[in-house]
This record gives C-alpha cells, structure tokens and sequence, in this order.
C-alpha cells in the first residue's frame, strides 16, 4: 500500500467550499449540478502526504497560539483506491494487522462500489475502495473525467 489517491474534506456548505478554490484556482469537476453538487472533485496533477510530529505541526501553523489538537472526526479522510475487491480485503486486513482499527468492514457501496474504513494509529480515518469502472494513470493515480 504505497500509494495515496483522494484526500476527501468535508465542508458545511459544498457551494461555498467550491466557489472559495475556484477562486484560488483550482480546476475542478463536479457530479451532480452546480447549484446541488454530490461530491466535487479537484483535477490536480498529483498527491503527496508527509508525515510531520503533530504538536510541531500545530506549531507550524502558529508558533504564538498553536491551534487545539482535537479529538475525533476532523471530517477529512483519506483514500486509497484498489484494484479490485480482493485488495480492498487484503489492504483492511494488512492495516488491521499493523495496527489499525477497523472502523466499517467492507461491503458494497451505495455508489456501486466495494470499500470499508480504518483508521491509523493516530486516528486518522482511511478509506480503502473499489470501483468496477475505475481506471489509473501510469502513476497509478486514479483518473476522473468529467461526465
């Protein structure tokens, strides 16, 4: 498991989140209509993740007045995104062993796909998915187009 494909946020109003990174620039492609999107996703051309200690993260942000290290569900998860049902069981498996916790087993999703969640050792909520329609890229980088 060597790869990170979707960070997801959660936002309390998906129309303003969207306005606000399109101001910033982002591309972005949108299921549902504009005036009521499902899920927006952004066309980067790639995704990274650092692993940095928390409380030097938190003062990375402000060094003055840090912000509260919370507890519980920040509404951001993270995704990797399988090949195929087989390795949606084997990746939950393996984190399950490393140390995680299995937070929903996998079954068959509402949108049609196969996925279940963990989270890390550090509470971090992780979702492992698959879709029968899904294609990757060289990078292994899961390809969204626009509909």
């Amino acid at each position: 498991m060597n790869r990170l494909n979707l960070i997801t946020l959660g936002t309390k109003d998906i129309i303003k989140a969207h306005q606000f990174f399109k101001e910033l620039g982002f591309d972005t492609s949108i299921r549902g209509t504009e005036s009521n999107p499902v899920i927006i996703f952004f066309k980067n051309e790639g995704t990274k993740i650092a692993l940095y200690p928390l409380e030097e993260l938190a003062k990375d942000v402000n060094n003055d007045n840090p912000p509260a290290i919370a507890n519980g569900f920040s509404g951001i998860t993270l995704a990797y995104n399988a090949k195929s049902m087989k390795e949606v069981d084997e990746v939950l498996k393996k984190a399950e062993s490393a140390g995680a916790t299995i937070q929903k087993e996998p079954k068959r999703t509402d949108w049609g796909g196969y996925g279940g969640y963990f989270t890390d050792l550090d509470g971090y909520y992780w979702e492992v998915a698959y879709g029968e329609d899904w294609e990757f890229d060289d990078s292994n980088m899961l390809i969204i187009n626009d509909q």
